[in-house]
């Protein structure tokens, strides 16, 4: 195999996009290391004490919010042969060269909502629920740290 073009790949999307399954796929093909900060997230909510799926960035400290951001740039910088996934990973990576940087977005609401539903056993209102909340808390958590970016 041809060296590839790019020292890191970042994998972003929104929740139950299919974003684990598509950095996890791509480890095992480059055969990279792979960093899922989505996981490193909801081991410090459980952590404390916060239900991982009922609650987004809202409950979690600005400096703890940028603390991850420097880890992400930190290791997106310094490291190579990475597949690193996280809703933010791409936008944190913009200005690091050498970073594929891959959107996944899924346009079926209803795909996401059985991603959700199968993977934490909640019923179709939950997992809307789930969804919604967590998306609306990190939104309105990193337009507050980092402006109004889509």
């Amino acid at each position: 195999m041809d060296t590839p073009k790019y020292r890191n790949v970042t994998v972003s999307g929104k929740i139950a996009t299919g974003t684990s399954t598509l950095a996890k796929n791509l480890q095992q093909a480059l055969g990279w290391e792979y960093v899922n900060t989505g996981a490193l997230q909801r081991q410090f909510d459980r952590e404390h004490g916060v239900d991982e799926n009922a609650h987004g960035a809202l409950l979690r400290s600005d400096d703890h919010e940028r603390e991850m951001e420097a880890f992400t740039k930190k290791t997106l910088t310094e490291k190579e042969h990475m597949v690193y996934e996280a809703w933010l990973s791409g936008f944190v990576a913009r200005e690091i060269p050498g970073i594929l940087k891959v959107l996944v977005i899924c346009s079926e609401d209803a795909v996401r909502i059985d991603r959700v539903l199968n993977r934490h056993k909640v019923t179709v209102d939950q997992a809307k629920q789930f969804i919604h909340t967590r998306e609306s808390e990190n939104i309105e958590k990193w337009k507050k740290l980092y402006g109004d970016f889509d």
